[in-house]
């Protein structure tokens, strides 16, 4: 037996709601050069928002305009910027202040734009008692609200297992292989190339920097006996006379980078670059930079470069990319395509 239940007249079913859609885009303190780039290609400007840390150190923040029903974009890598007066801890906590004031306001969606992930190489145990950091903050962004995650290059894939929301992963490698596809272009002696993979865990990603180059590849023997000190044996694979390019995701205080370079040379190598998305350059970078025997070491835009770097490093702005993915996240189109679904190199 059918039933049939009483009720209006069709069209009076549903409450039709015809709206434009709003982005809208603000900036933390950590990157707010790289979040003006991002506005400028968007063609909207950065919206209003006070940020300020009090004389007791605690982080402020208020929306100057409503957000209600926006999707709001907020661009902030969790690093330092000393422009800003902000530390990378001040710039997590600012992060998740604005998120938890852009839920609070109403927005429609809260997509954190995160090219740097902060305490991304604490993603497991390596000795007893540790805590899993990345895995920490990726709840505790979940906590403040945010609905989605935009960032470039994790340390390790198992990064985006941490979050129960989307996390929109970009990659800087067809980037920084344009980059030197383009200098070998202009200059007669970089033909013989080899891509090396500064540890076991990067193969893959050089692997696939090299056959953008069509480049041979060798891998470095690495060992870190402790945080932010590595040891380098040996160079498995050709470097001799050839123009290496060693290809990493971070460069920190440069050491391990420093102690590849040495073991290229050692190997024959007749000159050496260096590529890598993310520039944290803290501590003694810059005088290692400084003392070592690299051409030039390219990083992205990711993080700002603190004044007093070394004139060999370059960098590469990842606006146009970030851009991209906000426009295909607004449009609720697919962000794999702007890298062919080769966005996960790990």
């Amino acid at each position: 037996m059918t039933a049939t239940i009483p009720g209006n007249a069709p069209d009076a079913t549903s409450l039709p709601l015809h709206y434009d859609k709003r982005l809208m885009l603000f900036s933390g303190r950590a990157n707010p050069a790289l979040a003006r780039s991002i506005g400028d290609r968007l063609g909207v400007g950065l919206g209003p928002v006070t940020l300020r840390t009090f004389s007791n150190d605690e982080v402020y923040c208020r929306f100057e305009e409503s957000i209600r029903g926006a999707d709001v974009f907020i661009v902030q890598p969790t690093c330092a910027n000393p422009a800003g007066g902000v530390n990378a801890n001040d710039a997590l906590v600012e992060l998740l202040v604005m998120i938890d004031a852009a839920v609070g306001a109403s927005a429609h969606r809260v997509i954190a734009v995160t090219p740097w992930y902060g305490y991304s190489r604490q993603d497991k145990k390596s000795a007893p008692r540790e805590p899993i950091s990345a895995r920490l903050v990726a709840r505790m962004l979940e906590s403040a609200g945010v609905d989605r995650v935009l960032t470039m290059d994790l340390h390790a894939g198992q990064l985006q297992g941490f979050f129960q929301v989307p996390v929109d992963h970009m990659t800087a490698l067809m980037m920084l292989s344009g980059y030197f596809r383009e200098l070998r272009r202009d200059r007669d002696d970089l033909e013989d190339l080899v891509v090396v993979a500064p540890d076991a865990g990067r193969v893959k990603l050089n692997k696939q920097f090299a056959d953008r180059l069509g480049a041979d590849l060798a891998i470095l023997d690495k060992e870190r006996p402790q945080q932010q000190v590595a040891s380098v044996g040996h160079v498995i694979g050709d470097v001799s006379g050839k123009t290496a390019i060693i290809v990493d995701d971070i460069i920190d205080t440069a050491g391990t980078l420093c102690a590849a370079a040495d073991a290229v040379v050692r190997a024959g190598a007749a000159r050496i670059y260096a590529a890598a998305t993310h520039g944290v350059f803290s501590g003694s970078a810059y005088a290692n930079l400084a003392a070592s025997p690299f051409e030039q070491v390219v990083v992205t835009d990711t993080i700002p470069l603190r004044p007093g770097a070394p004139a060999a490093v370059r960098v590469l702005s990842c606006a146009d990319l970030l851009t991209d993915s906000i426009r295909r996240i607004f449009t609720d189109d697919s962000v794999s395509a702007v890298f062919g679904g080769k966005n996960h190199t790990f």
